[in-house]
């Protein structure tokens, strides 16, 4: 009955069924790619499933990829060349399968003894269904036979994958209940075994410390570009992952993979093309954290998605600049460097048992948003997005960057105050850095914010970032540019004297001058993540820890990035750093104490 399901709703995919229930799914449609307006993005879906237990095998030609993927819609009759058009889009694209299956569960009249305990709504709490309302209640269902099973995935979650890995690009797509920080940690679990090293930059997510803690991994740390006027880490070059992996294979070690961010917190993206081929010549896989840049796929003007530059691994927070609800996110594996079978095993380990269906519904809903724009050329077999869903965002976006920069002691990070070590920023993405005001980051944020009601994404040191998306509307993008100018016009008076204003340097923003190295470069390994974790500790004060192994994880929040790890000797630097840090208004994640008057460290046998 499932297969007989999965079958209609999918069509184009041909089931063949094994007595030993092992199933192969033939995707004809070789080449699926996007083509946008103006600009095509080429991306190849060869072969691809959704889960472990579904090998998808995809044919390579052309001629099948005009003819024979019956799950777009057929020619339309202008003649155009385009399968179909909005008004006659093929509705078996558009539909959400998961969603659907929810919103039939939630509607039905059923006498329910299952969990969760509100029993669909009927036992609400009366504050918070006055504020989500009892239909989110009613929605909130566990998993019925109608809803599939997210980690043995045969029905509508398996549908719904297989939608959004043909949509984003991917071989095999996996849906996330944890965020990307599962993403993370699973793909590195796959790749990974106990001493196996992971070459990644130093301004990774916490996430991927965590990774190492849970595999055993050894860092080998390379030092992401700086930026001294900014005071931020960007990506990291090919030459030195190059370097890295051969450091490591010198010293008889065996590298399990590399880890990049891309883009960064602050849109910032690194050459992935360039790693990919260095990491691929070793065969080695290359696992992008693409946690911002889930949109990436769906506009000309944006930067190309670390799939269609060769990573092996994507993970990417759909509900970022996405629509879908806050903890959801995908994974999206291409190739054979990473065992998929190992990943699907993986997953599990890092989610939930009881996975929220509003959380996957809404991956499924954010997907079939997208898609609504999106048709297939039938003599190219290329996807045509009409970038509708973003043109309004990427429009207001440059209206703000363009009037910030006018406004007197402000500066916007964008391309061209980018080195060629950057592969392009994120037009969505609004940095404003405010030295020149005698502002720190955490103080701009509080009047924006207490006095214009205008709240940012990220406030730091040196600047406050924001996050514009389809969401945003032309009012609020108004609303920014007029607090600025208030900003501004408050401070302009003392723009001179505060223009070599030295503010302090801490986490993922480690550098004021060319030759000050990051706060974190002078931090020792004296213990491996999981060791230093599992090892016997002790809690002391603070300034009583410096020169100790610390046994915890010291990450300025957000955006999320170590200035201590696992198994490094605490150094004054990085107690000063993080004490910066809290002193403006920031915290530290990962602490066992919030406050910071006491740390967590080794107890050695000397």
């Amino acid at each position: 009955m499932l297969l007989e399901r999965c079958s209609s709703a999918i069509s184009g995919l041909g089931f063949h069924v094994h007595g030993d229930r092992t199933t192969r799914v033939s995707l004809r449609g070789a080449k699926i790619v996007p083509l946008c307006t103006r600009r095509q993005k080429r991306l190849s879906t060869r072969r691809g499933s959704a889960l472990s237990n579904w090998k998808c095998s995809v044919s390579t030609t052309q001629e099948e990829a005009r003819s024979g993927c019956s799950f777009w819609s057929s020619e339309d009759a202008s003649g155009s060349g385009v399968r179909r058009e909005d008004a006659e889009a093929d509705e078996s694209t558009r539909e959400a399968p998961l969603l659907n299956a929810l919103r039939e569960c939630a509607e039905m009249d059923a006498a329910a003894f299952h969990f969760p305990g509100h029993r669909r709504g009927a036992g609400a709490p009366p504050m918070m269904a006055a504020l989500v309302g009892k239909g989110a209640f009613a929605a909130d269902l566990p998993e019925l036979p109608e809803l599939d099973n997210l980690h043995a995935a045969e029905g509508v979650i398996l549908e719904a994958q297989c939608k959004a890995a043909r949509l984003f690009g991917a071989e095999q797509t996996w849906f996330l209940v944890n965020g990307s920080t599962c993403g993370i940690q699973a793909a590195v679990m796959a790749a990974c075994a106990p001493g196996d090293y992971l070459i990644l930059p130093r301004n990774v997510h916490m996430s991927a410390v965590s990774a190492m803690v849970l595999t055993g991994a050894l860092p080998k740390y390379v030092t992401p570009v700086p930026d001294p006027t900014w005071g931020v880490a960007h990506g990291v070059r090919a030459a030195q992952v190059e370097a890295a992996i051969s450091e490591v294979r010198r010293a008889g070690g065996r590298v399990g993979a590399v880890l990049v961010v891309s883009p960064t917190y602050f849109g910032v993206c690194s050459h992935i093309g360039d790693l990919a081929h260095v990491c691929h010549s070793q065969d080695i896989p290359l696992i992008v954290d693409e946690a911002h840049g889930a949109h990436f796929r769906f506009h000309h003007q944006l930067p190309e998605t670390a799939l269609e530059q060769g990573a092996d691994i994507a993970v990417q927070s759909t509900h970022k600049v996405l629509s879908s609800l806050t903890q959801s996110a995908m994974l999206h594996a291409q190739g054979t460097r990473i065992d998929r079978a190992r990943l699907a095993q993986c997953l599990p380990m890092v989610q939930s048992s009881s996975p929220s269906y509003l959380l996957l519904a809404s991956l499924d809903a954010s997907r079939a948003h997208m898609e609504g724009n999106c048709g297939v050329d039938s003599e190219t077999g290329v996807i045509q997005c009409s970038d509708h869903n973003l043109d309004a965002a990427l429009s207001l976006a440059s209206v703000v960057r363009q009037s910030l920069h006018e406004l007197p002691g402000l500066a916007v990070l964008d391309s061209a105050s980018m080195s060629q070590d950057s592969a392009g920023i994120d037009p969505l993405r609004i940095t404003v850095g405010l030295w020149k005001l005698g502002l720190t980051g955490f103080e701009a944020d509080d009047i924006l914010r207490l006095e214009h009601g205008v709240v940012a994404e990220l406030p730091s040191l040196r600047s406050v970032t924001f996050a514009m998306s389809a969401g945003s509307s032309r009012r609020d993008a108004m609303r920014l540019i007029d607090s600025f100018a208030a900003l501004s016009a408050r401070y302009a008076s003392e723009v001179e004297s505060c223009s070599s204003v030295s503010l302090p340097s801490f986490g993922p923003e480690p550098v004021t001058t060319e030759t000050e190295p990051p706060v974190w470069e002078n931090q020792v390994m004296a213990l491996s993540p999981r060791d230093a974790f599992y090892s016997k500790s002790e809690k002391v004060m603070v300034q009583d820890a410096v020169g100790r192994v610390s046994a915890e994880l010291l990450c300025p929040y957000p955006p999320g990035i170590p200035v201590v790890t696992p198994g490094e000797i605490i150094t004054q630097e990085a107690v000063d750093c993080i004490s910066a840090v809290l002193a403006q208004g920031g915290v530290v994640s990962g602490a066992s104490d919030d406050s910071f008057q006491f740390a967590k460290v080794v107890i050695t046998n000397s």
